[in-house]
This record gives structure tokens, sequence and C-alpha cells, in this order.
């Protein structure tokens, strides 16, 4: 339904952008925000700003605390829930506020959800407009993780890479450090800081050792580390395997896997998840299947370029994030960002949109989205 006026684009664009606020602190739950306004004039605001904590629409309407709101309108940008979790239900909250007017951006597309918590506000004589256009769309943007993970119970996959102009991510020896600039780097450790895990495969995990921990300021809690490892190769003497009990480890193998070397990883502390499949494609959904119903919601995807084409393949991957480095590396088996087994005509490609660039340090840096939920 369209807005009905421009105050009322303001105040949701507002509440789209408070939702903000919650990033890296919320997951599993959505990104809200939300403003209480009367006459044009601004109320209160507020967003949910950690898992667990009072929901955006219970915090503005505390700080709307004495004031009348039978005259007001809240703007929310998700869908007031209407059941009872780690939280009451907000519908009960607008309610008990007397609030008669609410502007929502988006849908709650959750199976308790889906337009329950609209149709019991209408019930009880409450105008409410579901918005459209450009907002609406900038709404469900803002929450890709959280409808993915409700719709199939799978993680969104956010696919990052450093490439050359060339399109290489190593050179044919497998040198890669560092292709991007330190201001790109520093971008990904917050977008590791925003994502609930992070998942390399065992090529990258045994030659780079990493630690995949996002080493910024301000990290509300670290991601859990994910390494694909068929075989159970990864050592217990690795960072990732050192580090277990401070920073979960999800070790995805397969059948094939000896059951001493995943007796190993589970001693040390990492948890052994077996993916299934007749293919590699068909293990990277039961893995994902897997890390869904642990409650991860989103994951970034650091490669290797071999794991990158198993996820392209099983159609996993929703958002590209490709850093273009201004150097060229040639090389006829110099690597590219992702393998598998592709595409067999340009017919069949998959097309991209939202396509944005920024400068990023000395880099290019290119988003675009593959799918939207």
């Amino acid at each position: 339904m369209a807005l009905k006026t421009s105050i009322d684009e303001r105040h949701l664009a507002r509440a789209i952008e408070l939702a903000e606020q919650g990033r890296g602190r919320v997951s599993p739950n959505p990104l809200v925000g939300a403003v209480i306004a009367a006459d044009g004039e601004t109320i209160a605001e507020g967003y949910h700003g950690a898992f667990g904590a009072p929901h955006a629409e219970v915090e503005v309407i505390r700080g709307a605390a004495g004031r009348e709101l039978d005259d007001a309108t809240l703007y929310v940008s998700l869908e007031p829930c209407c059941h009872r979790g780690k939280t009451p239900p907000c519908t009960d909250a607008i309610l008990e506020a007397g609030i008669r007017r609410v502007v929502v951006g988006s849908d709650d597309p959750s199976e308790h959800a889906s337009g329950r918590g609209l149709g019991i506000l209408r019930d009880e004589g409450i105008e409410v407009i579901l918005a459209d256009g450009h907002l609406a769309a900038r709404a469900r943007l803002l929450n890709q993780p959280f409808r993915k993970w409700a719709r199939t119970g799978r993680p969104w996959v956010l696919f990052k890479a450093a490439m050359t102009l060339d399109g290489k991510v190593a050179t044919q020896r497998g040198d890669s450090k560092w292709i991007s600039s330190e201001a790109s780097r520093f971008r990904a450790h917050h977008w590791r800081a925003e994502c609930d895990a992070v998942a390399v495969g065992i090529g990258t995990a045994l030659a780079d050792d990493p630690q995949l921990t996002a080493r910024v300021k301000g990290v509300h809690r670290q991601p859990r580390r994910v390494v694909f490892d068929a075989l159970a190769r990864l050592g217990t003497d690795s960072k990732l395997v050192r580090d277990a009990a401070r920073v979960p480890l999800t070790v995805v193998v397969s059948r094939a896997a000896p059951r001493a070397a995943t007796d190993a990883l589970e001693t040390h502390g990492a948890e052994v998840l077996v993916a299934t499949g007749e293919n590699e494609p068909a293990r990277v959904r039961s893995a994902l299947a897997q890390l869904g119903v642990m409650g991860v919601s989103s994951i970034l995807l650091e490669g290797g370029p071999h794991l990158a084409g198993a996820f392209l393949d099983a159609h996993e991957i929703d958002e590209l994030r490709l850093f273009l480095a201004p150097i060229v590396l040639g090389g006829r088996t110099a690597r590219a960002a992702l393998e598998g087994e592709g595409m067999e005509t340009i017919a069949d490609a998959v097309q991209a949109t939202g396509l944005e660039c920024e400068q990023v340090g000395e880099d290019v840096l290119i988003s675009a989205r593959l799918k939207e939920w």
C-alpha cells in the first residue's frame, strides 16, 4: 500500500535507518527500528539492540512514556511480532499503548508471523499500512539473512573475494597475500563481525592457518568459524582448533572422514558436522541446513575457489562482494575466485541485481545480489 504522505515516508525511512544500529548484535532475530510521531513531529525513537533485549516497538513505546498516544502513528521497519519468545508479543505492547495507526516497512516471513501481527492489529481497529515501493524494498533488503533463514532454514551466504584486474585470487604458486589493500581487509573484518559464521575450505585452512576472527573494535561476539573439510585433515595444532574453546569452531566432514580424525577434533573442542549427499553441492546444502538448525542465519564465505564453486553450483551464494585491486598477475594456472562445474552457456549464467561500486583504499569494491528474499 502506498504511504499517504511525505511525512509517512520520512518517519518510516528513519525507522529503517535506526534498525541498522542493531547489526551484528541481534541475530538470529531481525533488525528492526521504530519511530512514534504525531502531527509530523517525532515523539520517540527506538531499535532492537541485542538478541534477548526488548524489541524496537517496546523500546520506542518506553521512550514515549507519559505521552498519550491515541493520536500518534507508530512507524516500524518490520511487521510487529505476535508470538511469545524471549520477549512478550509486540502487538500486545502496541494495543496497551493505545496507538491507533501503524505503518510497517515489510512483512515478517517467519512461520509464526506472515501477516498475523498485522491481522491482530487490524482486528482491534488499528489502521495498518504496509508500505510498498522503494521503502518496502529497503526494509526487505535490510533483513536478507533473517528472511532467507526464516523461509528456508538455511543461512544467507555472502561471498567475499579479493582479485586482480585480470580476475585472479592467487598466483600460479598460490601466493595471495596481500592482493587487497589494508582498508579492504579492515572492511572485511567488519563483515565477519556482522555475520553469524565465517567459512573456508580445508585448502585455505591448511595453506594460511587463519584465525577467522573479527579483529576490529566493538565486536559484540566473534563469528563461528566453519571449515569444509571432507576428510577431516584439519590439524589439532592449527590456530582454529587451538582457539576452539574461546571461539566456536565447526568442521564439516563427509562420511568418508576417518573416525579417529573426527574424534580428535571433537576432543579438542571442535564441533563436527557430517554433510551428506551424492556430490559437493548436495553436501553444501546439507551442511547449510544443519548450520541453520544451530541458529546460524548468515555466513561470510571467504573461499577458496574450490569451495566457492561448490556453493555457486549449489545455488547458495546470495550476495557477492569483490575487491578489485589495481594489479595484474596473468598466468594460465593462476586461480580465479570461483571454480566448480560452472555454467555451460552464457544463457545459463546467474544474473546479478543491485550492482554497486565504491572505492575502498586503492581497491574498487563491487557488490551484487544474486538472490532477494
